[in-house]
């Protein structure tokens, strides 16, 4: 996706600092909670619960239940192989870019050994087949509807690689808390079989609901394991297609492939934009009739029927 997380030193329109920061420096949990009752309302009054869109069942019951209590639900698999091999094909040709160093951008089978992980750009994740389709499938958006409390807005949505290298690790690769809006879940999609091998997501259960420190940091891993029993470690396994919906305000991380590559789709709900990411909305020329407002950051309103 076409955005830039805010750094150090580097020049933001005012208003959108301001409104990043705010939610930083409210770390108590109770009024974060009241602040977000009162934007949701607000969204409400404009554009609706976005509970219509969505009759849910009684296991969409429960994984709410799950992410409102653990912060971590297990979706199953909403993507079959046919539909994974599907975007496997598609991507196959397209460039990817380095996360964490600046080179020209490269095709898979041309990878550099150095990378350890790389995204696709917004344009080539929109085109991809099935994607635009899940994160507007009514599942996904009802159950963000119902964690938001309001219609939610896509406000991130990315295809990354992560590989096995040796030596240190990724930054994005150690325990770590988000910090992307008042409130927001990430609906995560592996697109490549996932074992301990190959880079689970692990996370730390109920951490989303205790205090975060104002300046964000990162966890080792002995301080995490020495501070919490085992069993408050979830590590999301599974084939090709599994799905889990996480808060990521709480303790995470994408563990480093040792093994085997992993192939994972991001799908991120809000209340609002994201004020740390700058928006380059893409044009849209598929089938599909999505929601204006739910996709108004990454797709040109131009481009939205209906």
């Amino acid at each position: 996706m076409e955005y830039a997380q805010l750094k150090p030193g580097r020049r933001f329109a005012p208003l959108h600092s301001l409104l990043y920061y705010s939610q930083r420096i409210v770390t108590y949990p109770t009024l974060r909670r009241l602040v977000v009752r009162a934007l949701s309302a607000a969204v409400r009054l404009r554009q609706g619960a976005g509970r219509e869109l969505h009759a849910a069942t009684a296991q969409e019951d429960a994984a709410l239940l799950d992410l409102c209590r653990s912060g971590y639900a297990p979706l199953g698999n909403l993507l079959d192989s046919v539909q994974c091999d599907a975007i496997r094909s598609w991507l196959g040709d397209k460039l990817l870019i380095d996360r964490d160093r600046e080179r020209p951008g490269f095709r898979l089978a041309q990878r550099p050994a150095a990378v350890r992980v790389a995204d696709y750009h917004l344009r080539d994740v929109i085109a991809c087949p099935h994607i635009l389709a899940l994160a507007n499938s009514p599942a996904l958006l009802g159950l963000a509807a119902r964690y938001l409390e309001c219609k939610p807005t896509i406000s991130a949505l990315g295809l990354r690689w992560s590989f096995p290298v040796t030596g240190d690790d990724s930054a994005l690769q150690a325990f770590h808390r988000d910090s992307e809006d008042w409130r927001y879940l990430k609906v995560l999609v592996y697109l490549t079989d996932v074992d301990d091998g190959a880079g689970p997501h692990v996370y730390l259960h109920g951490s989303h609901l205790t205090q975060a420190p104002v300046r964000l940091r990162f966890y080792s891993d002995s301080e995490i394991v020495g501070s919490h029993s085992a069993d408050m470690l979830l590590t999301a396994i599974g084939t090709r297609g599994f799905c889990f919906a996480v808060d990521t305000a709480g303790i995470h991380k994408g563990t480093a492939p040792s093994l085997q590559p992993r192939l994972m789709l991001q799908i991120q709900y809000s209340l609002l934009p994201s004020y740390a990411y700058r928006y380059a909305p893409e044009r849209y020329r598929g089938p599909l009739v999505l929601d204006p407002y739910v996709n108004r950051l990454i797709l040109r309103r131009c481009a939205l029927p209906g």
